[in-house]
């Protein structure tokens, strides 16, 4: 077989070229004059352009795509900002609360306020006999609070007819919430649950994430301990 019956039954593919050239960096210096001879699309239609303005077309799309991604990050930076300012509020505002049996109000009135959520309430049990006959202590059923401490992390998604649904001023406009259960510390066992609603089905999503969710609850849960009986 002569090496011209070979090169039909063997093509050369556009791989082998990409492979040779890519295993022979020295090429193009040993044929210079190919880099002003070869034209290549411009990647913004139909025009052919040299392959150095193409390669500088393509640094500058890259460019572009750094720069939108610091955008970006900037952007998520400064909501975090905001949000531990609103946080570190809510924080401000639950120390200066002087009276235990203020401190549910407190809290559903500081998420309300600072982060804008239409409904709030709160329950707690196991509470000190002085708080027992509050409004944020009674109420809620033993498979509410078998359900609270079973949350590892809050719950995020649609109203599936939860009986904590019932303890918002509104229920019938909860189309989507959280319910967070509140611990003393890092006990397994709850003894209250927050609930947050929203009229916007997607506002409180399965797929968001719970982390900021989870700090709201740590938060709550240690401010609400001072409702439990104190050990003498």
């Amino acid at each position: 077989m002569n090496p011209s019956e070979h090169s039909i039954q063997n093509p050369i593919t556009e791989e082998d070229i990409a492979n040779f050239l890519a295993n022979t960096p020295d090429f193009f210096e040993r044929h210079a004059e190919l880099l002003a001879t070869v034209q290549l699309s411009s990647g913004h239609g139909g025009r052919a352009v040299s392959l150095q303005e193409r390669q500088a077309g393509m640094l500058r799309d890259k460019i572009k795509g750094l720069e939108a991604k610091v955008v970006e990050m900037i952007r998520y930076g400064q909501e975090n900002v905001g949000i531990a300012d609103k946080l570190q509020q809510c924080t401000l505002n639950l120390l200066l609360t002087a009276h235990a049996r203020d401190l549910p109000d407190t809290i559903v009135n500081e998420l309300k306020a600072q982060f804008s959520v239409p409904q709030a309430a709160i329950k707690v049990w196991h509470v000190n006999g002085i708080f027992s006959d509050e409004n944020f202590s009674t109420g809620v059923s033993e498979d509410t609070q078998t359900f609270a401490s079973s949350l590892s992390t809050p719950y995020c998604g649609v109203n599936s007819g939860f009986e904590a649904v019932n303890w918002l001023p509104d229920p019938a406009l909860a189309m989507s919430v959280a319910l967070i259960p509140l611990r003393p510390g890092k006990s397994p066992q709850a003894f209250g649950m927050l609930v947050l609603a929203s009229p916007d089905p997607e506002r409180f999503s399965s797929s968001m994430g719970t982390d900021f969710l989870e700090r709201i609850g740590e938060l709550a849960g240690a401010a609400l301990s001072r409702l439990r009986p104190q050990a003498s």
